[in-house]
């Protein structure tokens, strides 16, 4: 790896995440399905307890794997052989101990104490459909718990980079933890990172994010429906010329046409890797993201960053979930060395 010159010497972790402890239920369906529940195809709807009990019996078998956006991010970079850490609440019932295990198992630090009482483990239904996009309805659940005094900071403050997600602030109680979290990060020197997340995420918050984006992030993740949201244009180019600037790196997917990293006046286009059928997008831009940061926290350059993001991202979407059944660095010194 390159020298790594842009965090102080002395982190013993690259990135800690904080987000929503998700576990995943995905269903291979069809598009009538979505049509007879009224879901709208390749959004994210967040639902209640009772509409997340009735999706999950009316959709037949699923495969249950621990999930939430930047936890899949957190493990992308714990299978490449970075040093991750996790925040976020569960409930102590059977969905949380599944995350807890599944992402302690991968290598990536994850300390905070499960909710005893409560709503019930977060969990987001997937419905796969056989064009591989993806339809999620979220149950937010314990994850909404997140308060800041259940940070461990000492775990932030210890990180290089400090990676959020825009669906933190769909919980006021969540927001003010990670507003906590990257005042603590900025203070010890290291950097934040933000996924804007989901394009309707974007059309909530559009001003608090617009803020965040103008002075409070040093690194930002989005796809191109999210960063044109943002900026209220159909038009990539008008979007990508409005960021430019506003945040040290900016990483932008584009699905089958790749990447965009900006950084002050440069730019680099970053092609995809095509490494096998399309199964499911699920988790393409968590993997991605996690690629990128893999390399910006060993002290890669961008470009490179990027090629890893989308080779990680190449690889999440020929099988069906977002944790990787290929090692990851394996993958990497196969096609990267």
């Amino acid at each position: 790896m390159a020298s790594d010159a842009r965090f102080p010497s002395d982190r013993t972790l690259d990135v800690v995440g904080i987000g929503n402890a998700i576990v995943d239920v995905l269903v291979q369906t069809d598009d009538g399905f979505l049509a007879q529940h009224g879901l709208q195809k390749g959004g994210m709807a967040l639902i209640d307890e009772q509409q997340a009990e009735a999706l999950y019996a009316a959709g037949g078998p699923g495969l249950e794997t621990s999930g939430g956006s930047v936890a899949n991010t957190m493990v992308g970079i714990a299978q490449l052989g970075g040093r991750a850490g996790f925040i976020g609440r569960v409930r102590n019932d059977q969905l949380g101990a599944i995350f807890s295990q599944e992402i302690k198992t991968v290598g990536a630090r994850f300390e905070t104490p499960a909710a005893t009482s409560g709503a019930t483990t977060a969990r987001c239904l997937i419905y796969v459909t056989p064009d591989a996009e993806r339809t999620m309805c979220t149950f937010l659940g314990a994850s909404t718990q997140l308060e800041p005094d259940d940070l461990d900071l000492s775990m932030v403050r210890d990180a290089k980079v400090l990676y959020l997600e825009g669906y933190l602030w769909d919980s006021p109680a969540a927001k003010r933890a990670f507003l906590a979290a990257a005042e603590a990060c900025r203070d010890s020197g290291g950097k934040v990172a933000l996924s804007l997340s989901d394009g309707f995420c974007v059309d909530r918050h559009r001003d608090s994010f617009l803020e965040l984006v103008n002075g409070h992030v040093d690194v930002l993740f989005a796809n191109d429906v999210e960063i044109q949201s943002l900026y209220q244009t159909d038009q990539f180019d008008v979007a990508l010329n409005q960021v430019r600037g506003c945040c040290s790196v900016i990483a932008i997917t584009r699905g089958a046409e790749g990447s965009v990293v900006l950084s002050g006046e440069q730019r680099w286009d970053v092609g995809i890797f095509g490494l096998g059928d399309l199964v499911d997008t699920t988790g393409a831009g968590d993997l991605y993201a996690g690629g990128f940061l893999h390399g910006y926290t060993q002290g890669e350059p961008l470009k490179r960053c990027g090629e890893l993001g989308a080779l990680c991202a190449g690889q999440i979407v020929t099988q069906l979930g977002a944790r990787s059944l290929v090692p990851l660095q394996d993958l990497a010194s196969a096609h990267l060395s």
